[in-house]
């Protein structure tokens, strides 16, 4: 039987400073006991506003500790329902599967759910996690100095760290970056998929990289290297859907009230297979762009560019990127050449800053479907080409 929704949500900014941490993990320690559950807020932006105003005076029921958004297809805001129980049960997989608790390393903001575990792992492990300074964005330089502030030679406890691929390749390109992920026993890798190279090139390195697959619904990864944590079963059904099983699954979402697992599982949107007992995800089923760990939902940049510079029709695509894992691509028809930075800058305010075009291509028609509908593997295959 589902839970009476019956507490309040609170919305609170999300801490981003080394003072602000520090001072946030008494509060979600005693939200995770169960305490009042949580919303977390980004600073600024058109995401914080969309979250209050779904989050504001919002009833959840009483095993939710935390609320976290995730991005679906249509673009509106989804709230994942996430329990402590599930919340810890990944924090705890997660060091079973390491070899054990240790100090993490914080990189990633608090207003999503990889971010948000590396907090609750702290608290399983009993270590304050060190917070690399993300005020003016994710740079090698600050990653470095939050290495540095490491006292390895006071704590018996291995060091872990959690970042997107975008940031790994970053530090891979400054000599001191390297030798920071040196210092670091296993660095966990997800939000996007990482590219064979990259993973390849951190190994060669001699940095210990671990691909993740998860998602908020998982409170985070739950897959790694292709092998499930521990308690966690993964299939494939007969769609080639992935489907995920075990204590780490959500709730469900706020406001909707059809059950999300089914008999014990929870139908990803992602497409995938298994050989040999490991997952191979092969792409997502719905129409989203992962760049740079973060979603960016096709259709919601699509109805954003409609109607702006004479734009009669606009598909957004992804198109592979070294750095970003894929590179949002807007493929518009009009009567003239549409300009990248014009576009930008009207979307400015409108949009997220991950969910800008880096590219605007103008044709002067779309390849169709026989049903009239534009043909996006079409498009995006002549995306790739035009932008090598």
């Amino acid at each position: 039987m589902t839970p009476i929704a019956d507490v309040e949500l609170e919305l609170v900014d999300a801490p981003g400073t080394p003072g602000d941490v520090a001072a946030f993990l008494p509060r979600l320690s005693a939200t995770l006991g169960g305490g009042v559950p949580l919303l977390l807020l980004p600073p600024s932006g058109v995401e914080r506003q969309r979250l209050i105003e779904a989050g504001r005076g919002a009833r959840v029921p009483r095993a939710t500790s935390l609320v976290v958004p995730t991005s679906g297809s249509t673009g509106e805001p989804r709230l994942a329902l996430l329990s402590s129980a599930a919340l810890t049960a990944s924090a705890d997989a997660t060091h079973t599967a390491l070899g054990g608790p240790g100090r993490w390393l914080l990189a990633l903001p608090t207003t999503h759910i990889a971010g948000l575990q590396v907090l609750v792992r702290s608290l399983r492990s009993g270590q304050e996690p060190v917070v690399v300074d993300l005020a003016g964005g994710f740079a090698a330089a600050s990653f470095v100095r939050a290495v540095a502030s490491l006292d390895k030679r006071s704590s018996e406890l291995p060091h872990y760290g959690a970042l997107v691929p975008t940031q790994l390749q970053r530090l891979l390109d400054d000599g001191a970056g390297v030798e920071a992920l040196w210092e670091l026993d296993a660095v966990l890798v997800g939000g996007a998929a990482m590219p064979p190279a990259l993973a390849d090139r951190a190994r060669d390195a001699g940095v210990t990289v671990i691909r993740t697959y998860g998602m908020t619904e998982t409170c985070g990864g739950c897959v790694y290297d292709g092998v499930p944590v521990p308690g966690v079963d993964v299939a494939i059904d007969s769609d080639s859907r992935v489907l995920i099983a075990g204590p780490v699954l959500f709730d469900g979402y706020l406001g909707v009230s059809e059950p999300p697992v089914v008999d014990g599982w929870f139908r990803s949107s992602d497409l995938g297979h298994q050989v040999d007992g490991v997952l191979h995800v092969d792409g997502r089923a719905d129409n989203v762009v992962v760049s740079g760990g973060v979603n960016v939902p096709a259709e919601a940049v699509e109805r954003a560019m409609l109607g702006t510079h004479e734009i009669g029709d606009v598909v957004v695509v992804g198109v592979p990127d070294d750095e970003w894992g894929e590179s949002v691509v807007a493929m518009v028809t009009a009567p003239e050449a549409i300009d990248t930075d014009t576009v930008r800058t009207t979307l400015d305010g409108v949009l997220p800053s991950a969910w800008m075009p880096r590219d605007v291509i103008t044709l002067e028609s779309f390849p169709a479907l026989p049903s009239g509908k534009a043909d996006r593997a079409a498009l995006r295959r002549l995306a790739i080409h035009l932008t090598r």
